[in-house]
């Protein structure tokens, strides 16, 4: 028990350090020289990626995302050194690579805490049952004489 108290302890600690707010500073400096690159091949390399913005700005990273088993997601993110490298990528929205149309937008910064909660609609097809509960036992009206 102790042992998850300091654990604990120590996460609130850092979450409210001035450590903890400027990372997240930092990341909305990063984000705001990102953008998003959708429908990007699974075939397709960093380099390649790189090779296709690079007439925007120079690039500092490019990430393609993978699931848990390696194999790529579909999308990537670039990032620029310069901010108005942006700008210049969004034009290549709708451009091709590899065969496929690109979808190029800014990367938004996400917000801690701010988890959209799409609520649970109820489904019209779906009747609730109520369970069997069963009522006093049930004799016939005739006799046994």
């Amino acid at each position: 028990k102790l042992t998850c108290f300091f654990a604990f302890f120590s996460w609130y600690v850092y979450a409210d350090s001035p450590g903890a707010s400027a990372t997240q500073a930092e990341k909305e400096e990063v984000d705001s020289r990102s953008i998003y690159v959708g429908n990007v091949d699974y075939a397709c390399t960093p380099e390649e990626v790189q090779q296709h913005f690079q007439s925007c700005g120079t690039v500092n990273r490019v990430t393609i995302l993978t699931d848990k088993f390696g194999q790529p997601k579909g999308f990537a993110y670039v990032e620029f050194v310069e901010v108005d490298a942006v700008q210049n990528a969004l034009l290549l929205n709708e451009s091709e690579l590899h065969g496929r149309q690109l979808k190029v937008s800014a990367k938004r910064t996400n917000i801690p805490g701010m988890k959209q909660y799409r609520g649970r609609r109820p489904n019209p097809f779906f009747r609730s049952r109520r369970p069997f509960i069963p009522g006093p036992a049930y004799y016939p009206a005739y006799g046994y004489g």
